[in-house]
């Protein structure tokens, strides 16, 4: 498998605070990544690392199969990088935005910008400054598309919009999405969950999981037990079972490692009397918060 994004023991710290600990992460290519996590989870830092902007500590990353350390001038015409508080030359109307970019990348598509321009609405004759933030988040995704990147990382790029601009930027990457690999940290759950094809939860500067979406959905299970009769929970409960909580006649759990056949069975050898076991599929969100309240009580 080709990696478009791979690190080995990742580290920074700054000073005494460990942002990212011995971090291996690797996305394939073609992948569209959703990185999720708490804030302070690491996830910019990461970014910032793989950008070049940030150096680490300990540990490499490559990106595109080079080291990250070396990224420079040629190499970010095939990446584009679009960030929640990306600085931008507000003095300038969008055309003339486009206009002084276009130099800089040789791969510049001048038919897919006036697709681009046309599918976002942008105003080209309206200086930066007087858009609104979901304007200035269109152009820098336009601008970072127009030359074809064979990567695409975004930094909370829907932060603050409304749901038709976002809407309307997941439209544009998923256009894009055949074309290239896709990087995306994001806090909103629901929208990424209906594109990405992988996910991976940080917390605390690690990596607690990776993996593909479909993966991911299929080991979570929100487990569900009716007894017959009161009874106590069992005193050795299986670490893949989250959250346990109990009355006299339920007993209620999130299943990390769900196999339907198997977790039946723990349940039935938990519990003598058992009357009913539903399991509800979750959403990205819900899994969410589940890991986000274990790593709090872990504090």
């Amino acid at each position: 498998m080709n990696s478009a994004i791979r690190t080995e023991n990742l580290s920074k710290n700054f000073l005494t605070v460990r942002a990212l600990r011995r971090l291996n992460l690797e996305i394939p290519q073609g992948a569209v990544y959703a990185l999720v996590g708490p804030n302070g989870a690491g996830k910019t830092t990461m970014i910032k690392v793989l950008m070049n902007i940030l150096h680490p500590t300990h540990g490499t990353a490559e990106v595109l199969g080079t080291d990250s350390t070396r990224l420079k001038g040629d190499w970010f015409a095939q990446i584009g990088y679009v960030s929640e508080n990306q600085e931008q030359p507000e003095w300038m109307r969008v055309d003339q935005f486009f206009d002084y970019l276009r130099p800089f990348y040789p791969g510049w598509d001048r038919e897919l910008e006036s697709a681009l321009v046309r599918q976002m609405a942008l105003p080209m004759d309206r200086k930066l400054r007087h858009l609104s933030r979901g304007m200035k988040m269109k152009a820098a995704l336009a601008s970072s598309l127009a030359y074809r990147p064979k990567l695409i990382v975004l930094d909370e790029p829907f932060s603050g919009l409304d749901p038709l601009v976002r809407d309307e930027l997941v439209e544009s990457l998923l256009e894009r999405a055949s074309e290239a690999t896709i990087l995306i940290s994001s806090h909103d759950l629901a929208e990424i969950e209906s594109f990405s094809s992988h996910v991976g939860y940080m917390e605390e500067g690690q990596l607690k999981f990776s993996e593909e979406m479909s993966s991911l959905a299929s080991r979570f299970r929100d487990v569900q037990v009716t007894l017959n009769a009161p009874a106590l929970p069992p005193s050795n409960i299986p670490a893949a079972w989250l959250q346990p909580a109990s009355s006299s006649t339920t007993f209620q759990f999130i299943d990390s490692q769900f196999d339907q056949e198997r977790t039946r069975a723990a349940i039935h050898s938990a519990f003598r009397d058992v009357r009913d076991i539903t399991f509800t599929p979750m959403s990205l969100r819900a899994i969410f918060v589940a890991m986000a309240k274990i790593g709090r009580k872990a504090d």
